[in-house]
């Protein structure tokens, strides 16, 4: 494919290159490049929101690129700072191993398995004598990593920087060192650990890395980045129903930033889509179903796909009930409302099912209830959280 072509689908979602000369100096070597984007597996799940670098990375690979899908098995202990306000925890080696593995298994639903390259960072990181880092870390001075934007906030707030986080960007930068890359990828929060790596790397003699910034991806709430902390996002792992419903409750202007950077369709049809959506040929809510059944299809299938867009034809066009939905039996020691939520599985804990309560999220018998208090009598009762969760309750 010609430069000026891969320039384009390079370019697509992104926020910007550093620099575009350079990725065309690359591109005219006419050899596949390396390219590197990291994830640390402080969760068990990916969401949408991860997937906006991992369908770069698949665009990278239909380029004929060779992709490396970096775990930080090791940044994970650390704790990415990026864009936070307090020092995070640092989780235990075993907690991150777990979550590399379902990490592994997650990202072959987006990328193509016998064309990347799965590393762990752990893997040179474990092998650095002390002496090794010390130099490393003298490559940078405390002013430098002070300019940093959530470090210099939080200076200027007095609220306290543990001195391992400063060490986080070296790590991140020295992965670009050791996996020799062409090209890093990273959301517009990661700017100075990407930056960070073309230094390193020109530190060690390498030809310094382009760097490709991402937009984060808004949530479902239409406000803050895609976070399971936030409770806005759809998991890759979700229910096919649960995924297709949350696609379709985003609004209809969030949707064309959906389309741009999870849909594999191309940039001329979502255009001509939007067109006509603006014209009014076609209902925003026909081209919502469309996002969502793309969605929904590329991580289950087809079949499940037009399954649970019949379920939500169904249940949110008709305001049907489904017709199977699962049942819990609890005494009336156990018949606090919250407690029920819980033990149902349509909330993390209580406290989730508090704050639902609170916003007007949860129906009994298809009526609002707003007490959260609330010790239910004895009999069968059908309790909804949001739109698209259902249990049927039998207190006895």
């Amino acid at each position: 494919m010609d430069i000026d072509t891969q320039l384009k689908e390079i370019w697509r979602g992104a926020v910007g290159i550093i620099s575009e000369e350079e990725l065309v100096r690359k591109l005219k070597k006419g050899k596949p490049l390396r390219i590197k984007a990291g994830f640390d597996p402080t969760a068990p799940d990916i969401h949408l929101g991860h997937t906006v670098l991992l369908n770069k990375l698949r665009q990278f690979q239909e380029l004929g690129h060779d992709v490396i899908f970096l775990i930080g098995d090791f940044t994970g202990m650390i704790g990415d700072p990026s864009g936070k306000n307090i020092t995070r925890k640092p989780l235990s080696r075993d907690e991150v191993q777990i979550n590399a593995e379902t990490y592994k298994e997650q990202v072959y639903k987006i990328l193509d398995k016998n064309r990347t390259e799965v590393r762990f960072n752990s893997e040179w990181m474990d092998q650095m004598t002390v002496a090794d880092f010390i130099k490393l870390t003298s490559l940078q001075t405390v002013a430098r990593m002070l300019e940093r934007d959530d470090f210099s906030k939080r200076f200027k707030g007095e609220q306290p920087i543990s001195i391992h986080e400063f060490l986080y960007p070296f790590v991140q930068g020295y992965d670009s060192v050791a996996l020799k890359a062409d090209v890093e990828l990273g959301g517009t929060d990661q700017i100075f650990n990407l930056l960070m790596g073309r230094e390193m790397q020109k530190a060690y003699g390498q030809e310094s890395q382009v760097v490709l910034t991402m937009p984060l991806l808004v949530g479902l709430d239409g406000a803050q980045k895609m976070s399971k902390s936030y409770n806005n996002y759809i998991g890759v792992n979700d229910e096919p129903v649960d995924m297709y419903g949350k696609a379709m409750s985003i609004s209809d202007e969030l949707m064309w930033l959906y389309y741009e950077l999870l849909s594999a369709r191309s940039l001329d049809d979502i255009g001509k889509m939007k067109e006509d959506v603006a014209s009014g040929s076609i209902h925003p809510m026909e081209a919502k179903k469309s996002l969502a059944f793309e969605l929904t299809c590329r991580y289950h299938g087809e079949l499940s796909a037009k399954m649970a867009a019949e379920h939500f034809t169904r249940v949110h066009r008709k305001k049907e009930i489904p017709d199977e939905i699962n049942e819990i039996v609890l005494s009336v020691a156990k018949s606090w409302i919250c407690s029920i939520l819980k033990e149902a599985g349509l909330v993390s804990g209580t406290s989730e099912a508090r704050r639902l309560i609170q916003q007007g999220a949860v129906k009994i018998n298809e009526e609002k209830m707003q007490d959260e208090n609330l010790n239910l009598l004895p009999g069968t009762y059908i309790i909804q959280t949001g739109k698209r969760r259902f249990v049927k309750a039998v207190i006895k």
